[in-house]
């Protein structure tokens, strides 16, 4: 029952409270990435959700556009700006996702919506993590975020699909709030997010 429908209107009533209480918040990175980034504060991009359905998710836009003289996009490190840096420490990224779990793209608490050219590479066990809604946080998150192997991650998301309750759900959602505290998990080691996944081989 909780999975079912009790967990998609505990999802639609937080998220519409966590907007309202963090709308200052949301405000002040806005116009401030909106300086940094040329008058482009979000980020939006394609992510497999429930079933494999392709939304569209929104997060501060931490890294700017700048190209090298090929026309070629920049590392991942020298585009990320300053303010950018400091939003992805605190996580106040993923704020305006909270507006994805409103239009039921995404949950609170849940596997983390990857890419979709990722969507091939998985295996048959690995393809259950979008048996659910994919979430801002979820087990894998405070199991080790991105610090963490891909193979790793998969079985954290896995578990939390045939385990979900709603004591798992608060227990995450405390526990994130400590990663967040300590910024623990945030890259792998020498990296400024995550290297991508290459399939299973």
């Amino acid at each position: 029952m909780y999975k079912n429908f009790f967990k998609r209107v505990f999802d639609f009533l937080a998220a519409l409270i966590g907007l309202v209480l963090l709308s200052p918040v949301f405000i002040f990175v806005s116009i401030g990435l909106y300086f940094v980034n040329e008058g482009k504060p979000f980020f939006f991009q394609a992510r497999p959700g429930l079933n494999g359905k392709i939304f569209k998710i929104i997060k501060f836009k931490t890294m700017n556009d700048k190209k090298d003289v090929k026309g070629n996009l920049l590392s991942d490190a020298e585009r990320l700006t300053p303010i950018g840096a400091f939003v992805r420490k605190t996580s106040l990224d993923e704020i305006p996702q909270l507006i994805n779990v409103l239009k039921g793209d995404m949950a609170l608490i849940g596997p983390r919506p990857l890419l979709p050219q990722y969507l091939p590479l998985y295996n048959e066990v690995q393809m259950r993590r979008h048996e659910v809604r994919p979430g801002i946080t979820g087990w894998a998150q405070i199991n080790g975020r991105n610090a963490i192997s891909w193979m790793h991650k998969f079985e954290l998301d896995v578990w939390y699909v045939d385990n979900i309750s709603l004591i798992l759900d608060i227990k995450i959602y405390f526990l994130t709030i400590k990663k967040v505290i300590i910024r623990e998990g945030i890259s792998q080691e020498g990296q400024v997010t995550m290297e991508g996944f290459n399939g299973n081989n």
